[in-house]
């Protein structure tokens, strides 16, 4: 999850991923993440690849298998990924929070959503409509996301339904279950409140085609994160076109 290092990363570290407040002020934004402290970062990524700390399993969550099998001791990835490892894992294991740099001002700030979502989209009968909200209404009541989050590990929606989890004594019996949660609510500020850009899908691929470079040292971590934000900026630069 290639990205997660750049977007969480960013926010964690309080420093922006793109102007305009990370998209939020308008279509007219453009990708910052090929500053020194990304740089920093990647370098040291890198060397670590070359020294065999840190090893690069593939996009997604190809590294899960990895962790669950013995073959790594410690992998970052998605807190959706709490139930396989809860499954498949034959040892003890812990969560713990994103690393980061203190000598960052502002560090540690808050981490953000990876993107799943779900969409209505317009030009459908009114009726379909009404199905559409029973069916998010009911996605959203605490007692389904409370189930949801307990089961697959992905955070829930809601504060009633992280509160109901947390009352049943779930993360008592689940230590290290809340870590994705106690990320994300923690005070936000312009920069770390989320990243709102058009193209991510393209944008996030793009990221994963030109740090790949890096670990097989085709590319340095400068050359690969400002290839990258050239690339994604001309994604933008598309989408503020057509969305005038």
């Amino acid at each position: 999850m290639t990205w997660a290092q750049l977007e969480s990363f960013s926010t964690w570290h309080n420093v922006t991923y793109a102007s305009k407040n990370n998209g939020f002020g308008g279509l007219d934004a453009r990708l910052e993440f090929n500053s020194p402290l990304h740089v920093r970062h990647f370098e040291n990524l890198a060397n670590m690849s070359k020294q065999g700390l840190f090893v690069y399993k593939g996009r997604a969550s190809k590294a899960v298998n990895s962790f669950t099998s013995g073959e790594c001791a410690m992998f970052v990835g998605s807190s959706g990924s709490y139930a396989s490892i809860k499954r498949d894992s034959k040892f003890s294991f812990a969560e713990s929070t994103l690393p980061y740099y203190p000598d960052v001002a502002g560090a540690p700030q808050n981490t953000i959503i990876g993107g799943a979502s779900l969409w209505a989209l317009a030009g459908k009968p009114a009726d379909h409509y009404k199905g559409v909200a029973a069916f998010f209404s009911f996605l959203s009541d605490p007692k389904v996301q409370a189930a949801n989050h307990q089961r697959t590990g992905y955070l829930p929606i809601t504060m009633a339904a992280y509160d109901m989890t947390e009352k049943s004594g779930f993360y008592k019996q689940n230590p290290g279950a809340d870590v994705a949660v106690n990320q994300m609510v923690r005070k936000t500020t312009d920069k770390s409140r989320g990243v709102r850009l058009g193209n991510m899908v393209q944008i996030r691929a793009i990221l994963d085609e030109e740090t790949e470079q890096i670990w097989i040292g085709k590319k340095t971590a400068k050359e690969a994160l400002d290839e990258a934000v050239k690339r994604g900026n001309e994604q933008l630069a598309r989408f503020q076109a057509a969305n005038k």
